[in-house]
């Protein structure tokens, strides 16, 4: 897995998100995703924010949230999806499908993550079946250690993840199943909607 085959990756997922995210009727722009309190144009305008803002000015909407990251987030989003149409932040996403950001630590695989876990926030939740290809899912993936986990502060205690269609699991203890996009959100501390996930401890993890 080198460099260049994770940034074709990243420039390949917001390609496809920009093809899907362009098919959205209004009313599925204003739609509930499974990140908490945020509208598909909240993600979108989070996940485009690397884009239109500079590290500077990044710094001092962290300073001004105390330094909380998820609440500068929550800040930014909430203000960026009120000031841009849904056609702007589609057009911020279509001009920089090949942008270099990086998440801070993160590296190229960090970006890919990223934009992999708010895609997935927002077509499980309005239902439209998009399956990430094998090879990206498994590059995000492999690229899960300890700390990343530890960030999203799930409790998986007792439970081991299984993926149905990739050779990946993670834990120990009493099974669920499911495609591996799905499990990554479990991680990533979403609650799905029913029938995503299998086994007795599946309900932990679903709405």
């Amino acid at each position: 897995m080198t460099e260049e085959d994770i940034r074709a990756a990243v420039t390949a997922e917001r390609s496809e998100q920009v093809d899907l995210l362009a098919t959205l009727r209004p009313d599925q722009w204003d739609a509930p995703t499974l990140c908490a309190g945020w509208r598909v144009r909240e993600v979108v305008a989070h996940t485009t924010m690397p884009f239109r803002t500079s590290p500077g000015r990044t710094l001092v909407e962290l300073v001004k949230a105390g330094g909380r990251f998820n609440r500068m987030a929550d800040r930014c989003a909430r203000r960026d999806a009120a000031r841009m149409t849904s056609a702007e932040l589609l057009a911020t996403l279509r001009d920089n499908v090949a942008h270099p950001w990086r998440p801070p630590g993160g590296g190229a695989l960090g970006a890919l993550s990223h934009d992999v876990i708010h895609g997935l926030d927002i077509t499980v939740s309005l239902g439209l079946g998009r399956r990430i290809p094998p090879d990206r899912m498994a590059m995000v993936l492999a690229g899960l250690a300890p700390r990343n986990i530890a960030f999203f502060g799930t409790d998986l205690t007792g439970v081991t993840l299984r993926a149905t269609d990739l050779d990946w699991c993670h834990g120990s203890g009493t099974t669920v199943r499911g495609l591996a996009q799905d499990l990554l959100l479990v991680i990533c501390g979403r609650r799905l909607p029913p029938g995503h996930l299998e086994g007795e401890a599946a309900n932990r993890f679903t709405r």
